[in-house]
């Protein structure tokens, strides 16, 4: 059953979610909204011109921070030094390049003006980060997301140069502030670099620990 969210402040229980993972349609973006949706293990995803989808998948695609999986080659990139790393230092600019980024298999972005905008909200209020990777005083990369109880919730990731994200990703990783970093759904190449299926339950218990 997909529910149809009201103007209350409230959702489902995510375990009554569609095999899909949907879980409900509607509502808004507002910053108090999302805040509840992350901290109950939802999040919203939509193209421009759907109403709003609220997804809780039942497995969850995580990277322990301890099992990143660093190749080789990045070892030597990292430590060559041949990207400088920053945090929250052009949030605006990261998430722009990540709805502009072709994604494969997708026409067009789910990043649309509303949700940057209401991401926007959520960094200036200090819930939302991003990460920045800079080559000559460029950006060459980056990725954005949450941070709910010590877990990094990651919305989404770019690069204009090889290996950018995945050095934006590994610093994240080895940031000690998290726990566990949420990477929602799984590709290729975030399984590439450790990313692993847990149940939601497993998934909400690091979330909720300590809360």
């Amino acid at each position: 059953m997909i529910f149809q969210l009201t103007k209350e402040l409230v959702f489902p229980q995510p375990s009554l979610a569609e095999p899909d993972g949907l879980l409900a349609l509607g509502g808004d973006l507002s910053t108090e909204r999302l805040l509840l949706a992350y901290e109950n293990g939802i999040f919203p995803w939509f193209s421009e011109g759907d109403p709003i989808c609220w997804f809780a998948p039942h497995e969850r695609c995580v990277i322990y921070p301890d099992r990143v999986k660093v190749s080789k080659s990045m070892r030597k990139i990292l430590a060559d030094g041949i990207f400088t790393v920053t945090m929250d230092h052009a949030f605006t600019d990261v998430i722009a390049n990540c709805a502009q980024a072709p994604r494969k298999g997708q026409d067009g972005t789910w990043i649309t003006t509303d949700m940057q905008n209401a991401y926007m909200s959520l960094y200036e209020s200090g819930w939302a980060h991003s990460v920045e990777v800079w080559y000559d005083g460029k950006l060459a990369g980056g990725l954005y997301g949450l941070e709910i109880n010590g877990v990094f919730c990651g919305e989404s990731m770019f690069s204009l140069m090889s290996n950018a994200s995945k050095t934006a990703l590994i610093w994240l990783c080895r940031n000690p502030d998290y726990r566990l970093v949420d990477c929602q759904l799984p590709n290729d190449h975030l399984m590439s670099l450790g990313a692993e299926m847990i149940p939601a339950s497993v998934y909400l218990s690091v979330l909720h620990e300590g809360f």
